[in-house]
């Protein structure tokens, strides 16, 4: 916790967040080079940050009322406004961003997919900085192990991969595909859908890992993680993406 002052908290990964929107209004003028189609003036850049700043809280918020804990906020409506006490989902605040980053691009009629490209960079280094704050938490964290790099948790039986430290590293690497795939390839959305695909199949087996935080779901026999469930949508959409643009890219 990195403010507490009676029921409310400020957690840490909050702040973490804080410091990734102000690291991609830093980065994304600098990247938009990669994409001559996007043209974007300096202040646009703000309102932009500011719409993800909101994408990524309410987003966050709903999907983790939705995801996660639908039947206690059902019983309990007016907590879900009550952000302090913690409580946000990766895939509800990336639902949250792509519904922002539309409605700017249709504001200011700026290509969807080519604006998706310069975010993705800066949205992988945020998730990483998220989970630094998870770590500072020890929240999150793994199953039992033996390895001498496990951590312990306070209150917790056993020494925990620390899961928190290795989603850095998945995030860190997704943050490299990326710019690798916006540095050398003109194509519009291929490093959106690698995003997709890199973020979905990284964190889904990264999952086996982690402590469930929820029930866990009985898929077609297979029992997977509320966090395993979501992604996989990320990955169908990933795949699609690069076969469409792919396919587009080969007819011009």
């Amino acid at each position: 916790m990195f403010v507490e002052i009676g029921t409310f908290a400020v957690h840490w990964y909050g702040i973490m967040y804080l410091c990734a929107f102000l690291l991609a209004l830093f980065l994304l003028p600098r990247l938009q080079r990669y994409r001559s189609t996007v043209a974007i003036e300096k202040d646009q850049w703000s309102e932009l940050l500011t719409l993800g700043v909101l994408g990524v809280l309410a987003g966050g918020r709903l999907g983790f009322v939705f995801f996660y804990e639908p039947l206690y906020f059902l019983q309990h409506p007016l907590d879900v406004f009550a952000v302090w006490k913690g409580g946000m989902s990766s895939h509800g605040g990336l639902i949250g961003v792509v519904f922002g980053v539309w409605l700017f691009c249709r504001k200011h009629r700026v290509p969807v997919l080519a604006l998706a490209d310069l975010i993705v960079v800066p949205a992988a280094l945020g998730l990483a900085l998220g989970r630094i704050g998870n770590f500072i938490n020890l929240e999150l964290y793994g199953s039992v192990t033996t390895l001498p790099w496990g951590i312990a948790i306070p209150g917790v039986e056993g020494l925990r991969h620390p899961t928190q430290l290795y989603a850095v590293a998945k995030d860190l690497a997704i943050a490299g595909i990326c710019f690798s795939a916006l540095s050398r390839s003109s194509i519009a959305g291929f490093p959106t859908g690698m995003f997709f695909i890199s973020y979905g199949v990284l964190r889904f087996l990264l999952e086996y890992l982690r402590v469930p935080s929820h029930e866990t779901v009985n898929l077609a026999g297979v029992v997977v993680t509320r966090g395993q469930l979501l992604t996989i949508p990320l990955v169908v959409v990933g795949l699609l993406l690069v076969w469409a643009v792919a396919k587009r890219h080969r007819r011009v």
